[in-house]
């Protein structure tokens, strides 16, 4: 993208001078309480914006404009550092990198030998000044001359020791935020101390940084990004390698002091040769970005060596050796305009945001979940609030918590349901997550329906018009229900001849067939869908060996971990009856060429934990991603068929390419996943060349 699309348009002096105002107000709360009106992405399209407008008309540029100067000229502090703590100039896309790289080098009369890349930590800039090995005193970036001393918080922060192995003095630089944890933890406090929330880690992390008096105490996480040295060691050793040693080479000595630096973090400081393998770390990166245990806006990109980065020198807000490659926002502040409460196909009863819409990641989002009652408690929401909402990948949006500074006391009150909104009986409020009294009875329709569904049991003729007749009969309540029908039941239904009559009960018959894998995923257990129900069913082999395992047993299978064992053990224990009626029924209750685990198989063959014979299938311990039209052998296959081959081949069946995956299934017209993949140096194969791979399993 380019620039342009990144900057909010202004049309005229007014314009402009009211952007300057909002941006600097936006700004002095970023950089203060960290609970700014404006998310990041509207911060920085308004900046750019000014930046336009200044460009265009120079005559017209205020002085309080926030052009130029680091944290937008909004803030001060008192403690002067030892050298400027700036910001970091902003690119977009591979376009602007490649152009701000050959720019740097048309600077420094010369290649770039090594670029040094590192995520982009979403959290506070602090130095941490040690004074022979012991941490003196801690002060926040403020506006890059001075910062606020925040001492008091030594030793509350994980990451940065209180002393170090040896009796230096030295700088660290680095950014102090909160995990995904540490912030649910924080709320929780906040939420039973006064009732109210935090509007995101980041502003979690900087009031709690500052805070002196609190009666609670939040946990937070240090990542180093650089280090200097401090008078009166700026002499020694330690000096003279701090500005001697390449970046990367000074985050690990850093990280032998004992401090947690960048290097630390799941994707940690790389350095490559080139632009181009600088463009395929930051896809990388972007890629797992969902997956990290802490927020990232970006990925930093350096001239990793000294020389280069002394040639280069800083502008008045920025270091010239340095850049940031920001990635599509993850979190916008929108407003919530109602709450819907749906029931689910298991009787669940789920609450969701109705949202103004707002652009997220990509995409415009209108709804995001609330999860349940106790959670939209929990965060204090109110209609009408202001509120955070975070997407990132294919994950589904969600509501962090309400903008509370930005009440104005026309917000209402959520009211919860006090019958099912589906059937109007009654609610079971033990747990957590409502549930109708009813159960799957309440909305048997969805139930059913997903059960005979293609991915499912299959059963053609039972579209959602004959399964109302079905339920409003009488004649079933749930999906086992199915299998009793008879000849004369089904012809006494409106539109019900005898041909489709046969057709249906013959369609009914081969659902009985259906391996195990199937008729687990039709049960609809909650935290299982088509590729958890291929996992669990070809671990345990059969479905009295799943009924068996107790939770701890059911972590066994990837992706199940504490919490979700627990719940799925419990809704087999309520699935029970309807098991035992789709077993008198004869209903297939064992997954074609699994065991279970640590039984013998055919000749002898002891099989591993996973349940899988010994012997390495074609796929084992690969991750497979599956993109445009497949061809060949292959070209009859869904999307859901695909990935049930390979499994049966060994392999894990993802939907998104990543650092992570192993293989790259390209079939026509195969688009962004294949140009992703090339830039990751994922090994890509035709579908004639896979289905050759795995051709006993087709």
């Amino acid at each position: 993208m380019t620039d342009a699309l990144h900057a909010t348009p202004l049309a005229d002096q007014a314009e402009y001078a009211q952007a300057v105002r909002v941006a600097v107000d936006a700004a002095a709360a970023y950089y203060g309480a960290g609970d700014s009106a404006l998310d990041d992405d509207a911060y920085d399209r308004l900046v750019r914006g000014i930046e336009a407008y200044e460009t265009a008309h120079p005559e017209h540029v205020l002085p309080g404009s926030p052009t130029g100067k680091v944290a937008g000229g909004a803030v001060t502090g008192d403690v002067p550092h030892t050298v400027p703590m700036l910001s970091l100039d902003n690119v977009f896309s591979a376009e602007d990198l490649a152009g701000w790289a050959a720019g740097l080098e048309r600077r420094l009369g010369r290649p770039v030998e090594m670029w040094s890349v590192e995520p982009k930590l979403d959290g506070l800039a602090v130095s941490a000044r040690y004074h022979g090995g012991r941490l003196v005193q801690l002060v926040t970036r403020g506006d890059g001359v001075a910062g606020e001393d925040v001492s008091h918080a030594i030793g509350t922060v994980e990451g940065l020791p209180e002393a170090l192995p040896e009796p230096v003095t030295v700088e660290i630089r680095g950014e102090v935020l909160m995990t995904a944890a540490q912030f649910e933890e924080a709320c929780a406090k906040r939420t039973a101390h006064d009732g109210t929330t935090f509007a995101n880690p980041r502003s979690a992390a900087a009031g709690t940084l500052r805070a002196k008096d609190r009666p609670y105490r939040c946990e937070m996480t240090f990542f180093g990004y650089g280090a200097l040295p401090l008078p009166p060691d700026d002499d020694g050793d330690l000096a003279g390698r701090l500005r001697e040693l390449p970046h990367s080479r000074i985050m690990d000595l850093v990280a032998d002091l004992g401090v947690q630096t960048t290097g630390a973090t799941p994707v940690g400081v790389i350095a490559v040769a080139t632009v181009e393998q600088v463009q395929a770390r930051v896809e990388e990166i972007a890629a797992v970005r969902a997956e990290l245990p802490f927020g990232i806006d970006g990925i930093v990109v350096k001239a990793d060596l000294a020389a280069d980065q002394e040639q280069a020198g800083f502008s008045s807000r920025a270091p010239r050796w340095a850049i940031a490659y920001k990635l599509p926002a993850v979190e916008k502040v929108t407003k919530l305009v109602g709450v819907e409460w749906n029931v689910g196909r298991t009787g669940v009863i789920a609450p969701r945001a109705v949202l103004e819409p707002v652009r997220l990641d990509g995409s415009v989002v209108t709804y995001a979940t609330l999860h349940n009652p106790a959670d939209i408690t929990r965060r204090g929401l109110m209609l009408g609030d202001h509120v955070t909402v975070y997407k990132a990948g294919d994950v589904i949006p969600r509501v962090e918590a309400p903008v509370v500074h930005l009440r104005t006391g026309a917000e209402r009150m959520i009211t919860f349901p006090d019958a099912c909104p589906r059937c109007g009986g009654d609610i079971d409020t033990t747990q957590q997550r409502w549930r109708c009294a009813r159960g799957r009875a309440c909305h048997a329709v969805a139930s059913v329906s997903y059960a005979v569904g293609r991915d499912q049991l299959d059963i053609e003729g039972l579209g959602e018009t004959r399964i109302v007749q079905l339920v409003d009969a009488g004649l079933i309540a749930d999906f086992a229900d199915l299998f009793t029908l008879t000849r004369e039941q089904i012809l006494g239904l409106d539109r019900m001849g005898e041909t489709s009559t046969d057709n249906l009960l013959a369609a009914i018959e081969r659902a009985k067939a259906k391996p195990l894998n199937k008729v687990f995923c039709a049960l609809g257990v909650r935290g299982t869908g088509r590729s958890m129900s291929r996992r669990i069913a070809r671990h345990f082999g059969s479905m009295d060996a799943i009924r068996a395992a107790d939770a701890e047993a059911l972590q066994a299978v990837d992706g199940i971990g504490p919490e979700k064992a627990a719940a799925v053990v419990e809704e087999l224990a309520e699935l029970a009856p309807l098991i035992d009626r789709l077993v008198a029924a004869g209903v297939t209750m064992t997954e074609p060429g699994a065991t279970a685990p640590g039984a013998t198989g055919a000749g002898g063959a002891t099989e591993t934990d996973a349940g899988q014979p010994a012997v390495d299938l074609p796929l084992t311990g690969m991750a497979v991603v599956v993109t445009g039209a497949m061809t060949g052998p292959l070209e009859a296959l869904s999307r859901t068929e695909m990935n049930e081959l390979i499994e049966r081949a060994g392999g894990k069946a993802s939907s998104s390419v990543s650092a992570r995956t192993s293989l790259l299934v390209a079939g026509e017209k195969a688009g962004s996943k294949r140009s992703k993949a090339e830039s990751l140096g994922v090994r890509i194969a035709t579908p004639e060349e896979f289905a050759a791979t795995v051709h006993d399993f087709i």
